[in-house]
């Protein structure tokens, strides 16, 4: 994956995490999502969606398994949009497909009232200006069109926090700063709103009906390789842990935080706490 942006060589990189199990546990939330959302989008054969932030085109495909007449792939990578038409050719569908390079806030190439149907999955978490995007799903969708997305409420969930690190607290505290610098929780797109937020957005763009499924679990994690945990980056923004660990602290001090670690990764004892928001938006008909 050298020479790949960013976005591209973390999307592909979560599907192929370099671990069977974790490979195995990601395929099968990666296809319970996009089940999940298309069912909500109530898809029928014929119409015309477009799958928005479509990546390697997790949900576009499934669309196009669905019998959907055309299905638009849309991303700001255009690694992501070549590796997507890659498959199209390989499966046979490209002609079914359409190829788009645009961010979700500025989908200008596309004409007003022309898609059934607007995806997402994990997009607008990366998007400053989401009331935009909202406002763009809601003028390419024909009179009836839905948009059915899944996005993380990252401020409601935790990740590594959920480890005890009181062994190595200093350490732990100045690994974790690298991240909250980077992205800081008040400011930052993947962390500054919330499922409220999301239904909000919809009634302003103009939607008719707005329904969100909030999921929030508790659960000790996975266990996990702690290799695998240390190099894979949590998002495209942000350097891996063990990245950050290499920049602010000395080898001895790595070794130390890695020997506390590792066992609580790699044992899953700990506490995650996982939220997401499933959200479903229909446009006035006539």
């Amino acid at each position: 994956m050298t020479g790949r942006d960013c976005w591209a060589s973390w999307v592909l990189r979560a599907r192929r995490p370099g671990d069977p199990e974790l490979e195995t546990l990601a395929g099968e939330l990666f296809r319970t999502v996009r089940g999940r959302v298309l069912d909500r989008a109530a898809l029928t054969e014929g119409e015309t969606l477009l799958d928005v932030g479509c990546g390697d085109g997790l949900i576009a495909f499934g669309a196009v398994e669905r019998g959907a007449g055309l299905v638009i792939f849309s991303d700001i990578s255009q690694d992501l949009l070549d590796e997507s038409r890659r498959l199209a050719d390989e499966l046979g569908v490209t002609d079914r497909c359409r190829f788009l390079r645009a961010p979700a806030d500025d989908l200008h190439e596309l004409v007003d009232e022309s898609v059934d149907v607007v995806t997402t999955r994990s997009v607008l978490i990366y998007v400053d200006d989401k009331e935009s995007a909202f406002r763009e799903f809601h003028r390419v969708l024909r009179p009836g069109g839905r948009v059915s997305l899944f996005e993380p409420i990252n401020r409601i969930s935790r990740f590594l926090d959920g480890y005890d690190a009181e062994d190595v607290e200093e350490l732990d505290d100045r690994v974790k700063r690298v991240f909250r610098e980077l992205q800081p929780r008040e400011t930052d797109p993947m962390l500054n709103f919330d499922d409220r937020d999301l239904v909000e957005l919809a009634e302003r763009a103009g939607f008719e009906r707005v329904h969100l499924i909030l999921e929030v679990e508790t659960s000790p994690p996975d266990p996990a390789p702690w290799d695998a945990v240390a190099d894979m980056p949590p998002n495209p923004r942000v350097p891996s842990l063990r990245e950050a660990m290499e920049q602010v602290l000395t080898a001895d001090e790595r070794e130390r935080y890695e020997a506390h670690m590792r066992p609580l990764v790699e044992g899953g004892l700990g506490s995650r706490r996982m939220a997401s928001a499933y959200l479903l938006a229909v446009k006035k008909s006539g």
